[in-house]
């Protein structure tokens, strides 16, 4: 475990860098045009530029890792992400904000792919799960601590989008100055959609409801702070506390899935998101958001790991990678939804309404994990839910650690 930790410690300081990077950028942004005058639904168009662009990046990122290697691929979509952080700190316009938000959401995913396809292929089958959880808390430490550092001051308004281009630069470096060769990437082919849904309608609709969800809270939730009246410092404080609770629930919760029908881990997660919402409306938590906010996020954010652990259950090994794939393409068109949706909802109809919808949206997974209870057993053959880290979700699934060989052939001229 130690030499595995040496091999690839370029790769987990890069990714420190850059969730912190992507975590700050993302809050920052709805915080930021709230201040200098967008609307909520200004603010919901520009944040769904990043799924749009992670719409294509999914797609494109893959080829030019293939083409041109990892670090190379890495090096060119870093270079263009810094540069978006850069345009939104010269420009106050929602048009270029939502370009560059767009060019962030391609660069992004290729990002990801680079990294998780990097250490899938470089770790061995024995300590893989293991790699891939020291992985999944880097990159939620490093969310947090970039949401956190929104309510940093900044009477300027500039250092905060200085600090984003900053992390996205340096992490560049870990993977330059290593002198660990890159892996061989071959990019994934997908298994067509209509397929997927005939092995698991689960997987599918509760993979698109449930990327509504996430986006809601993450681009939405520190607007839903402001609305109630927060600093701007508090509002972060609840997405990073929101995100944290989640972080801490994926392990216990995926240890429950793997020793019972995931579904029914599913409805009960969901039952507990709608008590939490109607507690919180009825005003059973008081003025300790906070509270409300982790129990959401703790019941909420894992339910996309067991709906795709529950489509793994039902794919043969040659079906999982490729699988992945569609399944990232329906979680973006969820979060495409949710990041317009929640802003829109928030400035239209108020912070109640906002929350409101997380029990509509938990209301129907409760009801398509009953449903398919009563047409389907659950499969005999149940596999460990992979630890997927919650900001890389929206751009590229993490692989489950039995599903890929490792012995793919190193390459130097990266």
């Amino acid at each position: 475990m130690i030499r595995a930790l040496k091999e690839n410690w370029a790769l987990f300081v890069g990714m420190l860098m850059l969730m912190a990077a992507n975590g700050l950028l993302a809050t920052l942004l709805s915080v930021r045009g709230s201040e200098v005058g967008f609307s909520e639904t200004v603010i919901g168009i520009m944040q769904a530029g990043y799924p749009l662009g992670a719409l294509i990046g999914s797609v494109v990122a893959p080829k030019m890792v293939q083409r041109v290697g990892h670090v190379r691929a890495f090096g060119a979509l870093a270079s263009m992400c810094s540069i978006s952080a850069i345009v939104h700190l010269v420009t106050n316009d929602a048009i270029s904000w939502s370009l560059m938000r767009l060019l962030a959401g391609f660069c992004f995913p290729g990002l990801y792919v680079v990294s998780e396809s990097w250490l899938n292929a470089k770790a061995e089958n024995h300590m893989r799960a293991t790699l891939l959880s020291i992985y999944f808390v880097v990159q939620i430490f490093g969310a947090a601590l970039g949401q956190a550092m929104t309510g940093l001051n900044d009477p300027s308004g500039n250092l905060l989008f200085g600090i984003t281009s900053i992390l996205i630069s340096l992490s560049l470096v870990p993977l330059l100055i290593s002198t660990n060769p890159a892996p061989k990437y071959i990019a994934p082919e997908r298994l067509a959609l209509s397929q997927l849904v005939r092995v698991s309608p689960m997987a599918i609709f509760g993979v698109a409801l449930n990327g509504t969800m996430q986006a809601m809270f993450y681009v939405a939730m520190p607007l839903y702070g402001l609305a109630l009246g927060m600093s701007v410092g508090q509002a972060a404080l609840l997405l990073v506390t929101g995100t944290l609770a989640g972080a801490i629930a994926q392990f216990p919760i995926g240890w429950l899935s793997d020793r019972t029908d995931r579904r029914l881990v599913v409805l009960g997660l969901s039952v507990i998101t709608v008590s939490t919402v109607l507690l919180q409306l009825g005003g059973a938590f008081g003025r300790v958001h906070h509270i409300s906010v982790a129990l959401l996020a703790a019941s909420m954010l894992p339910v996309y790991s067991l709906c795709v652990a529950h489509a793994n259950d039902q794919l043969t090994p040659s079906q999982i990678v490729p699988a992945s794939g569609t399944l990232v393409l329906v979680l973006n068109v969820g979060v495409l939804a949710g990041a317009f949706g929640g802003p829109f909802v928030l400035g239209w109809a108020g912070p109640d309404s906002y929350l409101a919808i997380y029990g509509v949206l938990a209301g129907l997974t409760a009801a398509l994990a009953m449903i398919r209870r009563a047409q389907e057993d659950a499969p005999k053959d149940t596999r460990s839910a992979p630890a997927l880290a919650m900001q890389s979700t929206q751009t590229a699934a993490m692989l489950h650690p039995q599903a890929r060989d490792s012995e793919e052939t190193p390459i130097s001229q990266d």
